[in-house]
């Protein structure tokens, strides 16, 4: 028989489950405490919990794994990154970024990715499986724990698609706003889309009160349609009138996410456009300089390039910034670390 994923448990859901077994309901609130408070990861450390009761949830319950395979620190910036291995074998890769204002932790919502997104390396390989809420959540208890700092920000915008795993995706959210448990404000979380439609309408619906980032990446479907293939099955205009639903849903200003590629979405024209389509909704342009990946042939503009692209945009009356670069000596790109850690494990077994 397999065993059951605890963590994956919401408050009420661990309520039921527990006094199904025939324990009283305040046991829920302790082994609760115990996974999403204090992080642990061994029912044995349980210690206000009886000895019989905690050599049945070793019987019968699993805290899923998501152990540490490799841990990079920056030189350049505040920035580390982590490769975790799954219970199955699989990796996924989480970021860990100081700021002034707080402990900002990216993490991956799937193992690997079917988005098809030419320029990043997650999605090389294909998508693996889904990531369950305990697994997402564990990647940020598991840095947390490492760190010893507290985690303020949590983005959504490693490895996967949010959106292609949206049940668990919501109930993570969910149980990672709770106050049951780390009570991260949805205010200071973010998600970010290749633009899957039907999925940004139901999220506008969840009353949630998260920041949805849209990665654009081309102002024209045309330039979409070369970069991302979901732009095939989902029009600009499409994903444009999700987003204009789910800001007058949720009353939170979008974020767009702008890749910029040498010689492919940096130049006059497509200013022009990006313009044309932003200008008259209340939004923010993320800039960013892409991360070159040795199994694509794209590259980042130089930064003059980049600022003249951000100054204009500035100057056409859109909010915008350029991400600042973290990470770019530790494979800072997402999926970069997974690709490196598989191609040399093919490698040792040749």
């Amino acid at each position: 028989m397999s065993k059951k994923d605890i963590c994956s448990y919401d408050y009420e859901e661990l309520r039921e489950e527990i006094e199904r077994i025939g324990e009283p309901s305040f046991r829920s609130r302790q082994i609760y405490e115990w996974l999403h408070v204090k992080l642990t990861d061994r029912f044995q450390d349980m210690t206000n919990l009886s000895k019989k009761l905690r050599e049945r949830l070793c019987e019968e319950y699993e805290i899923a794994k998501v152990e540490v395979i490799e841990h990079q620190v920056s030189k350049m910036d505040p920035t580390e990154k982590f490769l975790f291995e799954l219970g199955d074998g699989n990796m996924i890769e989480s970021v860990l970024m100081r700021y002034s204002y707080g402990n900002s932790v990216c993490i991956s919502s799937q193992a690997g990715c079917r988005m098809g997104c030419r320029f990043c390396a997650s999605t090389i390989g294909g998508l693996k499986r889904n990531l369950t809420p305990s697994e997402m959540l564990r990647q940020i208890y598991q840095i947390q724990r490492l760190s010893k700092e507290r985690v303020s920000n949590v983005v959504v915008m490693g490895t996967g698609e949010p959106l292609d795993n949206y049940d668990n995706f919501v109930k993570f959210i969910r149980m990672l706003s709770d106050g049951h448990g780390l009570h991260i404000s949805q205010r200071n979380i973010t998600a970010s889309t290749c633009g899957i439609v039907p999925n940004i309408h139901r999220l506008a619906s969840e009353g949630l009160q998260i920041t949805l980032a849209l990665s654009l990446h081309g102002a024209t479907q045309e330039k979409r349609r070369q970069l991302m293939p979901v732009a095939d099955r989902y029009s600009l205009e499409e994903v444009l009138e999700a987003c204009d639903v789910y800001f007058r849903k949720t009353g939170r200003r979008v974020t767009f996410e702008y890749s910029l590629v040498a010689g492919v979405n940096d130049g006059p024209d497509d200013v022009r456009d990006l313009t044309a389509i932003l200008k008259d909704r209340n939004c923010h342009v993320n800039l960013i300089p892409v991360n070159p990946v040795k199994e694509r042939d794209y590259r980042k503009p130089n930064s003059k390039i980049a600022l003249d692209f951000e100054n204009k945009l500035e100057k056409n009356g859109i909010n915008v910034t350029i991400r600042r670069e973290r990470g770019s000596d530790i494979d800072g790109a997402c999926g970069q670390l997974r690709r490196r850690y598989a191609a040399a494990n093919v490698r040792r077994t040749r």
